[in-house]
């Protein structure tokens, strides 16, 4: 057995439309799937981000989305995930994005080998997106 990576993230949100849109504009994510609510299972989209990763999205009332998403240790099951990127170059880029689809972010830093940008999405999740040195 060969593991190849992670294949999705399952996340929540409660607008699916506002969050495919911010995760197209910010790292060309495509919707390739999608399944209405039914009365056991939330309408959920199924976000493809390239690499054979993807975003797994369910949408619910606010309410039911559990922990204080602004402080670490708080933030329910997934506290953050990192996104890789192929290049500082492509950080810089991304960078750009996120702060033009109106994500909150941080500074590009060195974080133990490599550069990482750590930025909230507009439901106040954090996320990384990282690259490596040599590139």
């Amino acid at each position: 057995m060969t593991v190849t990576g992670i294949n999705h993230i399952a996340m929540v949100t409660t607008d699916l439309e506002r969050h495919a849109k911010f995760y197209g504009d910010a790292f060309g994510a495509m919707v390739t799937f999608t399944m209405e609510a039914s009365d056991d299972h939330p309408r959920m989209w199924i976000y493809e981000l390239g690499g054979g990763s993807s975003f797994n999205v369910f949408e619910t009332t606010a309410d039911q989305i559990v922990g204080d998403r602004g402080r670490q240790g708080r933030r329910g099951p997934i506290d953050h995930f990192g996104i890789g990127v192929d290049s500082r170059t492509s950080l810089e880029q991304v960078k750009e994005r996120l702060s033009a689809a109106g994500a909150d972010i941080g500074d590009i830093q060195d974080l133990g080998g490599e550069w990482s940008l750590f930025f909230r999405d507009l439901d106040g999740m954090e996320l990384e997106v990282t690259a490596p040195f040599d590139s």
